[in-house]
């Protein structure tokens, strides 16, 4: 196929895994830069009505963000598979890297399935406790894990999973792209999503002002005026990193900042940065594009307008197991219940990473429990 080109930014994942979907399938593609190039993201805008990567642009039909339906029926069909795994890792974050490299190791024939190599650890701007490196980002950092697991011997499938069966001794997992792939055991690290401020007119401006991952598009909103909600770590280190790029930054805070004193030490220094705390969003406006929001005191009821190009949101997550439906036995905030090594409700499935009921959130606890889930899944396998 040829005139073939992807607009992109260098630390948007989606971005990483389309080009490794094109290259997998040996795409010859012309790669530009929106972040660096001004007039390509203009152009990008015209031609998508978006501010959101990734954007390709093959043979004249534009296809917005890593759309796995719309690129397999482009660029090819569906990957078959005839033979039964040992082992099916749902989710490629730090957790489900971990247990890759582990059952890898462990000569296990492996396949991880993930819409995305990272997880949740990619839109952290800087990581400065995960041992081994004083600071890196959450780009870098998930990028090393990827580097690895790519010298074993494993299949990575780019694709959602949506729904799960048991069948004796085995089970059958059945993705968005029509595939189904038969195991022996699975680990699920699907980690979580993004929390939506559940406003009208929410849906009509995503990517189109709207955002949930600010290391992805945040390039986009260079010297312009950007907001974002929420008050914990995630959202003061995307004010502060937007403080560099952006010519104003709003900061909405429902109730107060609770962040790690470091991040609001680097924040109280920000001079670009205007908090509104006690507040919440009320109302979205624009036309094609946001334009401004309404902020509403919550005591008093008073409102502001507010004029913004870019709002992200950082108002926390909810697990991503949506595919179980009623699979696996689960707490009243949606997470997977597991012991300490990692085991399920159900006997040949395991769970690791944020998607679990373990309390800490972190990217080194989510290794580790990947682990311990892996150890627990080559110890099962072996009793078969």
């Amino acid at each position: 196929m040829s005139d073939v080109r992807v607009y992109s930014t260098k630390n948007c994942q989606y971005c990483r895994i389309l080009k490794a979907f094109l290259d997998r399938k040996k795409i010859k593609y012309e790669n530009i830069d929106v972040g660096e190039n001004i007039d390509a993201a203009k152009e990008m805008v015209e031609l998508s009505g978006q501010y959101g990567v990734p954007v390709t642009v093959a043979d004249g039909k534009t296809i917005i963000g890593f759309d796995i339906p719309t690129l397999n029926e482009i660029f090819g069909s569906k990957r078959e598979d005839d033979g039964i795994l040992d082992v099916i890792i749902i989710g490629g974050g730090p957790a489900g890297m971990t247990a890759a490299m582990y059952c890898s190791r462990k000569t296990l024939n492996t396949m991880i399935i993930t819409e995305n190599i990272g997880g949740q650890a990619l839109e952290s701007w800087s990581v400065e406790n995960y041992m081994g490196f004083k600071v890196i980002s959450g780009s870098d950092l998930m990028q090393k894990f990827e580097e690895q697991i790519r010298t074993q011997d494993m299949i990575i499938e780019l694709d959602s999973v949506n729904s799960l069966k048991e069948d004796g001794n085995e089970f059958t997992v059945s993705t968005e792209s029509g595939s189904e792939f038969r195991t022996k055991a699975l680990i699920i690290t699907s980690g979580v999503r993004p929390k939506w401020l559940g406003l009208e007119k929410e849906e009509r401006y995503i990517g189109r002002g709207i955002s949930i991952c600010s290391t992805c598009d945040g390039p986009l909103f260079r010297d312009k005026i950007v907001t974002i909600v929420g008050g914990g770590n995630y959202a003061l280190t995307t004010a502060i990193e937007m403080s560099r790029i952006a010519k104003e930054v709003n900061l909405i805070v429902r109730s107060k900042i609770r962040a790690d004193e470091i991040y609001v030490s680097q924040y109280m220094d920000k001079e670009n940065i205007t908090t509104y705390t006690n507040y919440v969003i009320s109302e979205l406006s624009g036309n094609d594009f946001l334009d401004s929001i309404t902020i509403e005191e919550r005591d008093s009821g008073d409102k502001k307008t507010l004029k913004t190009d870019g709002l992200f949101l950082a108002i926390g997550h909810q697990t991503n197991t949506q595919f179980l439906d009623g699979f696996l036995d689960k707490n009243d905030k949606g997470e997977i219940i597991i012991d300490i090594n990692g085991n399920t409700s159900r006997n040949g499935v395991f769970a690791a990473g944020d998607v679990t009921s373990v309390k800490g959130k972190q990217i080194i606890i989510a290794s580790g429990d990947g682990a311990k889930a892996a150890l627990s899944a080559y110890e099962y396998l072996m009793s078969m």
